[in-house]
């Protein structure tokens, strides 16, 4: 079983959008019962609190529930996650000061946008303060990633095999 952590600033629009959509793209797959997928911020403002109403809805209208409960990230989830995707750039260098803080290497790290295979982008940025617009190019972005992600870990079981 392999451990996905999506991560993002509040863990309320990206990272839990980010979540379901993996979870759906590895049940379309039949790789679901292979994989554990969370997500986590690298704040802890919204501790507890579902993701933005905002993005529940541009998620619903394309058949995503998004019900995770914001977290931040923690000590515990170097041992729990063999790959953590960063949605940004900044969320890269916030995770690595966590890692030097707590003494610690994460397994794996990389970036989501690393894995869009039909869009040109450096970062998945964030929709917070942008209208529906930035919402609906926020779920473009972590489809298109999700898929090339999808890709990249079937290629990778299938090498190990």
């Amino acid at each position: 079983m392999k451990h996905i952590l999506f991560i993002c600033l509040g863990n309320i629009c990206r990272s839990p959008a980010a979540e379901e959509v993996m979870r759906v793209k590895l049940a379309q797959c039949g790789e679901a019962a292979h994989y554990v997928v969370d997500s986590a911020g690298m704040i802890d403002y919204h501790e507890g609190e579902l993701p933005d109403s905002r993005m529940r809805h541009h998620a619903a209208a394309r058949g995503y529930r998004l019900t995770h409960h914001s977290r931040p990230v923690c000590v515990a989830d170097f041992d729990r996650f063999d790959l953590v995707v960063a949605m940004d750039h900044d969320n890269l260098r916030r995770l690595e000061r966590f890692a030097q803080r707590e003494g610690r290497v994460w397994r794996e790290v990389v970036l989501l946008a690393d894995y869009l295979r039909h869009h040109q982008s450096a970062t998945v940025p964030d929709p917070y303060y942008g209208g529906p617009e930035a919402f609906e190019l926020a779920l473009d972005l972590i489809e298109d990633g999700c898929d090339g992600l999808c890709e990249a870990l079937m290629a990778r079981t299938a090498q190990n095999k």
